[in-house]
């Protein structure tokens, strides 16, 4: 078999945990985005408040601090961090009828945060979703990426193209 450069697959083929055991503990950050697309009256219910179901922003940043939390348990190659913090940013874009997220993590550690990141933002535009879904069932989820890492071994990295994917049609 041919020997790549993807960490989670030993030299047979089989998934694995990478061992960071050798690691030294640094800070680290992501910060991962999502936006949901809705109907112009689904935002306005959101940014005015009237949703039945209570304050979707409140409830989608409570549930994506949580799924960065449980992340470990959702991905199965993923090792458990003690996370330092977790900001969950919510933005409504008229312009654009939509809810853009955006999810940073930070941590100390042997191994980075960009899962952690990833899950947040995800689990946050689910959120938006289910508690839309009554009134808006054609939302779509979309451009779910990490937009920028830093610390750790591979240094910083940061998405060329972030502003495009926050300001499309």
């Amino acid at each position: 078999m041919v020997v790549n450069d993807l960490t989670h697959i030993d030299s047979d083929g089989n998934a694995r945990m990478v061992d960071v055991s050798t690691k030294a503990d640094s800070r680290r950050e992501a910060c991962a985005g999502a936006r949901v697309l809705m109907q112009p009256s689904t935002l306005d219910l959101i940014i005015n408040g009237g949703h039945a179901k209570g304050d979707v922003f409140a409830t989608a940043r409570i549930a994506g601090i949580q799924a960065a939390k449980r992340c470990a348990d959702l991905i199965p190659l993923c090792h458990p961090l003690p996370l330092s913090s977790v900001e969950i940013i919510l933005d409504a874009d008229r312009e654009n009828s939509s809810v853009i997220i955006e999810a940073r993590c930070v941590v100390t550690g042997k191994t980075g945060v960009e899962m952690e990141a990833l899950t947040a933002a995800s689990v946050a535009a689910l959120t938006i979703y289910d508690m839309c879904k009554a009134v808006d069932r054609g939302m779509v989820i979309e451009h779910i990426c990490v937009y920028e890492k830093r610390g750790g071994k591979s240094g910083d990295w940061q998405r060329d193209e972030l502003g495009e994917l926050n300001n499309e049609d």
